[in-house]
C-alpha cells in the first residue's frame, strides 16, 4: 500500500509542522492509522477512497473484540475522522467514512488518588539531606501544591517561578498560559532546592530541576524518582505525577465544592474532564444543595 502509505506521511508532517502537535501526538497518530492500514490491506483496499463507512464500523468492532480499551478506540476512530477530513482536502477522498460511526461506550472510572495522609507521609518522609533528595521533595510539593502535569513541570524555567507573589507561570496543553499558586511548603522546598543548586555551582543553566550532571531533568526521570519514593514510603499502588495532580483536585474540590476554580487550576478546557479527573464528595454537595437552593429547603 506504498500511496497510502505516502498519504499517512503526507497527513503525519502535515499535523508536526502546520498544525504544530507534540511528538507524543503525532506518534499516536500513526500508531492508530497503522492499524487501519493493516485493516484495509485484509480487506484489499487499492485506495482510501473505498474505505466505506460500513468497513470502518467493522474495524471499530474487531478493535473491541480484541480487548481494545474504550478510550483507545475513540482515539483510533477520532484519528481516522481527522486523516480523512485531510484526504477530502488534498482531493483523495470524496467522503469521509469514519464521520457517523460511533464507538462503543466505556465505564468512567477514575484515576486512583492517594488521600491527605499518603501525600503528607511521602513529601514528609522525603529526604532532604541529599542533593536528589531535596530536588526530589520540591518537585513533588510543587506537583501537590500547583496540580501540575508532568510535562508542565518538566518544562519549567527558574524565571517561570515568581517566588515573591509564590505563583508559577505554566505553558499548558496546547501551547496555552496559566498562572496557579503555589502554597508555602512547596515555596520552602523550592527555596531550600535551589540553594542546593548554587552550590553545585549550576548558575548558567535555565531549567528549574537537574540532574547532577546539571542537565534538565526529563520526564521518564521524574517518572523513576516519584516511584522510588512511593515505594519507599511503603505505599502500595505505584506513585506518579498524575496521582499526584489528581490528589491536589480531589482534596481542592472536597474542602472547597468549587468545580470551577479546580478547571482553572487544572488547566482543563472542558469541565466535564474536571468532573471525571476529580472525586466528588456527593455528601458534602447534597448538603450544600439542600441548606442553598430555594425549592430544596426542608420546612
Amino acid at each position: 500500500m506504498n500511496d497510502q502509505q505516502q498519504a499517512i506521511d503526507a497527513f503525519l508532517q502535515h499535523l508536526a509542522q502546520e498544525k504544530r502537535m507534540s511528538p507524543h501526538t503525532v506518534n499516536n497518530y500513526q500508531r492508530d492509522l497503522k492499524q487501519l492500514t493493516v485493516f484495509c490491506e485484509q480487506l484489499e483496499l487499492s485506495t482510501w477512497s473505498l474505505l466505506k463507512s460500513s468497513d470502518v464500523r467493522q474495524f471499530i468492532s474487531q478493535l473491541h473484540r480484541q480487548g481494545l480499551a474504550s478510550r483507545s478506540i475513540q482515539r483510533s476512530l477520532s484519528a481516522t475522522r481527522s486523516f480523512y477530513r485531510y484526504l477530502i482536502r488534498e482531493g483523495l477522498a470524496e467522503n469521509n467514512p469514519a464521520q457517523s460511526v460511533q464507538a462503543p461506550k466505556g465505564e468512567k472510572r477514575l484515576p486512583s488518588t492517594l488521600d491527605v495522609d499518603q501525600m503528607s507521609g511521602l513529601l514528609d518522609g522525603t529526604s532532604q539531606d541529599t542533593m536528589i533528595g531535596c530536588r526530589d521533595r520540591a518537585m513533588m510539593e510543587l506537583f501537590y501544591s500547583s496540580g501540575l502535569r508532568l510535562a508542565e513541570l518538566a518544562a519549567l524555567d527558574l524565571r517561570d517561578v515568581d517566588f515573591g507573589s509564590q505563583l508559577v507561570h505554566v505553558l499548558g496543553k496546547g501551547k496555552k498560559e496559566r498562572i496557579v499558586p503555589v502554597g508555602g511548603q512547596a515555596i520552602r522546598a523550592l527555596q531550600a532546592w535551589l540553594g542546593q543548586r548554587d552550590e553545585l555551582g549550576f548558575f548558567e543553566q535555565s531549567a528549574l530541576f537537574l540532574t547532577k550532571q546539571g542537565k534538565r531533568l526529563g520526564v521518564r526521570s521524574i517518572q523513576k524518582r516519584l516511584s522510588y519514593w512511593g515505594k519507599k514510603q511503603g505505599i502500595s499502588d505505584k506513585v506518579h505525577p498524575h496521582r499526584l495532580r489528581h490528589a491536589f483536585a480531589s482534596h481542592m474540590l472536597e474542602a472547597s465544592g468549587d468545580l470551577r476554580a479546580v478547571q482553572e487550576l487544572l488547566g482543563h478546557a472542558d469541565i466535564s474532564t474536571t468532573q471525571i479527573y476529580t472525586h466528588v464528595d456527593f455528601q458534602h454537595l447534597a448538603k450544600v444543595y439542600d441548606e442553598a437552593h430555594p425549592r430544596a429547603k426542608k420546612k
